[in-house]
């Protein structure tokens, strides 16, 4: 079965990379804001909610992160039927009510209901068309486009941590004043992101019925005849019509596995190495350096992904990520860390793109919302599962959590044998480019 062909739409390039760019600073401000946690979760620790455990502090980070993919499929579905700039503006809004609020927090319960359910939920709103969005619009060059957009994520997760660091450590500043300096940070950001993130128009990428196929597969007659309601065959919801292609789900469940292991060390690599003696200052640039890395590994893969096959780059992240996660606790010394955090960025990061255009490349453009949603959704459970299930910190249980031993890389590399089955579904010929 091979992917579905598409023409490349009639519009501006210029237009397009316009919208790239909005979408790096939506994503910078959402999924990068959600990388710099690791700062948070070791604040929060140690001053003021240092009566929790570290287990209860990291539910604020993961029920974010759920709340940012299960309602993906929700904002897949709806960047499809009513564009991107309406969900956009929610959900800029809404996150920056979420971090003004947690700049008047002080109790567990309120930062949880500010700083994880609204702006978890509302990140949603933004993550979604972002990505739609920039599918569309390049789907000749769809895995280096979207390694930029997604990279947005990453170059947050290095300046964040590093601002936050600097702000509530270095120089002393407020906890209150803090957040109010990442909502106003944030606020011309999302403005700029609301008016460039535009998509295609409708008729530019959805099938016509001269030249399309329908959505049974067959090719319309060329005439003018407007078909009668009795004529007219009742399309299947486009929810129906993903999970019925096998290499869909497929891909949904390896990515669902590897989610359970992928993104534990953006949440404990800073407090793994305090555990290990690193000074508290000294181990939050890990978190910049894992970020600055997955940034390199999000773009190069992506652009060889348009050449050698998005399938084939993805599986491969996978597989590596996995052998990497065996040799985390082999890491005694901060340079073992920073190394070891570089070489697990770049290849989890090419995942963190790839995933995207992998979607897109097996569904039709008018669906990649819809797609590309209930990707992400499908991977939400495992996702919170990932840093919720962990009863404490590698600082605690050491070779106990499944944080950075074997059993964590046996989970990354069970998702890549999945993810081959997928590929091997598309084209059995190891060579072919998917």
């Amino acid at each position: 079965m091979a992917p579905p062909i598409e023409p490349p739409p009639n519009y501006s390039s210029f237009r397009s990379w316009v919208a790239i760019a909005g979408a790096f600073l939506a994503l910078y401000c959402t999924v990068g804001f959600f990388n710099a946690f690791g700062v948070y979760q070791e604040y929060y620790g140690t001053t003021l909610l240092k009566v929790y455990s570290n287990s209860d502090i990291s539910w604020i980070g993961s029920v974010a992160i759920f709340l940012l993919y299960i309602g993906s499929p929700i904002a897949g579905i709806l960047v499809d039927k009513i564009g991107p700039t309406k969900l956009l503006v929610i959900g800029s809004i809404g996150e920056l009510v979420a971090i003004f609020l947690s700049s008047l927090c002080s109790q567990y319960y309120q930062l949880f209901l500010s700083q994880a359910v609204l702006f978890g939920a509302s990140a949603s709103l933004i993550l979604t068309p972002c990505i739609a969005v920039v599918s569309r619009r390049m789907p000749h060059r769809r895995g280096l486009a979207l390694g930029i957009a997604v990279g947005g994520s990453s170059i947050g997760g290095i300046i964040w941590p590093i601002m936050l660091q600097q702000l509530l450590y270095a120089r002393g500043v407020s906890f209150g004043w803090v957040q109010r300096a990442v909502g106003f940070t944030m606020l011309p950001l999302f403005a700029v992101a609301c008016l460039t993130v535009v998509d295609v128009e409708k008729g530019q990428h959805k099938p016509t019925p001269p030249e399309s196929e329908t959505s049974e597969g067959s090719i319309t007659a060329g005439n003018n005849d407007e078909p009668t309601p009795e004529e007219k065959p009742r399309a299947e919801h486009p929810i129906k019509v993903m999970f019925k292609n096998f290499t869909f789900v497929l891909l949904c469940l390896g990515l669902a596995l590897t989610y359970l292991g992928l993104f534990t060390p953006f949440f404990y690599v800073s407090t793994y190495a305090v555990s290990k003696g690193a000074s508290s200052s000294t181990a939050f640039y890990l978190i910049s350096a894992i970020n600055a890395a997955s940034f390199f590994g999000r773009v190069v893969p992506g652009q060889l992904a348009d050449r050698y096959g998005h399938f084939n780059i993805c599986t491969l992240s996978v597989l590596t990520s996995g052998i990497i996660a065996f040799t985390w606790t082999a890491a005694y010394n901060l340079p073992g860390m920073i190394i070891w955090s570089i070489a697990y960025g770049f290849t989890s990061g090419a995942v963190i793109s790839l995933q995207s255009a992998c979607a897109g490349k097996i569904s039709k453009p008018e669906q990649q919302g819809t797609a590309l949603g209930l990707v992400l959704g499908t991977v939400s459970v495992t996702q919170v599962s990932s840093i919720a299930s962990y009863r404490s910190s590698p600082a605690n249980q050491g070779n106990r959590s499944l944080v950075g031993t074997p059993i964590s890389g046996q989970i990354l590399s069970r998702g890549g044998l999945v993810l081959v089955l997928a590929r091997l579904k598309l084209d059995r010929k190891i060579l072919a480019v998917y």
